[in-house]
């Protein structure tokens, strides 16, 4: 007996097939080394932006090259002259601008060191000490920032009146040596900046108070410290209302009340003699900005990345 064999295909096996399950959408995330590249219009505004920016110190400059008559002639000028020389020589003389710029430069620098000290202590005091009235008290500092200078103008001269300070520098210097906005400033940073864990581990291994803010505190804050003694400094600098009631011309100008009194004449005053005075003491901001403008840019920049 022959036995048929059932040729039935048998019920396929399953094979190794790639799952049924949807696929799931995977977003391209940035490498993280990844270098962005600006186009051809982030070049062109940029150029714009810097050339709108430069363009009044090119024209002081052009300024200060001619004649008081053709500075206020119209058109006005817009290619540097031949009389340069000739007006800073004038300007220099006229007003003692040597002295004018030894004396800017012991106030501005002074102002802005003090400050810098200053606000960092209270900065870490109101940032990471606990005491008591903490909030009352910087509340009543950053209130003080409220409050117009031009108030505090008259009991401020009788105070340098009774001490004889007239006509000196320590009256420039003295109501300046600190600021609500630097202890607010540098509050804000070093709130973010400063981790409490290292100062209770400082604290742990016997620092006291001075030695955490040497060897901790200002490391850390050394950016902050940067930027805002820069901003103090250029303030400092350029301050004209306090130091022309305080100082005389004839006396310890600084650089901002001895412009005050060039290029008068009996009638008329010479522009072209203040724009030059007044590149004269521009000039050092821009030499200090050009050597130590990448650490304040550092600086302004160090707390916009975080781990």
């Amino acid at each position: 007996m022959v036995r048929t064999l059932d040729k039935s295909p048998a019920p396929a096996t399953p094979a190794a097939t790639p799952s049924a399950a949807p696929r799931r959408s995977r977003r391209l995330r940035p490498s993280a080394g990844r270098q962005h590249h600006a186009g051809p219009l982030t070049y062109v505004m940029l150029g714009l932006a810097a050339l709108v920016s430069l363009f009044p110190l090119y024209w002081n400059l052009v300024a200060a090259s001619h004649s008081g008559e053709r500075v206020v002639e119209a058109p006005a000028p817009l290619l540097p002259g031949p009389r340069l020389f000739d007006n800073i020589s004038f300007a220099w003389n006229q007003v003692d601008m040597g002295e004018a710029l030894v004396n800017t430069t012991v106030v501005a620098g002074l102002v802005a060191l003090s400050t810098v000290l200053f606000s960092t202590l209270a900065g870490f005091a109101f940032a990471k000490l606990p005491f008591k009235g903490r909030g009352a008290l910087l509340s009543l500092v950053v209130a003080t920032m409220t409050i117009p200078p031009q108030l505090s103008v008259i009991p401020l001269y009788q105070i340098i009146t009774d001490l004889g300070w007239v006509d000196q520098l320590q009256s420039v210097v003295l109501p300046s040596l600190v600021a609500a906005f630097g202890v607010f400033f540098m509050r804000q940073y070093l709130i973010e900046a400063l981790p409490v864990e290292l100062v209770e581990a400082a604290r742990m291994d016997g620092a006291h108070s001075l030695r955490i803010v040497w060897h901790v505190v200002f490391p850390v804050a050394r950016p902050a410290m940067a930027v805002l003694g820069m901003l103090v400094f250029v303030q400092a600098w350029n301050d004209f209302f306090w130091p022309f009631i305080a100082l005389t011309p004839d006396g310890n100008p600084t650089l901002q009340v001895a412009l005050a009194g060039l290029g008068a004449g009996n009638h008329t005053v010479d522009q072209a003699v203040v724009l030059t005075g007044a590149l004269i003491s521009t000039l050092p901001l821009l030499l200090v900005f050009a050597v130590l403008g990448k650490h304040i840019v550092g600086g302004i920049t160090a707390g916009a990345v975080k781990n």
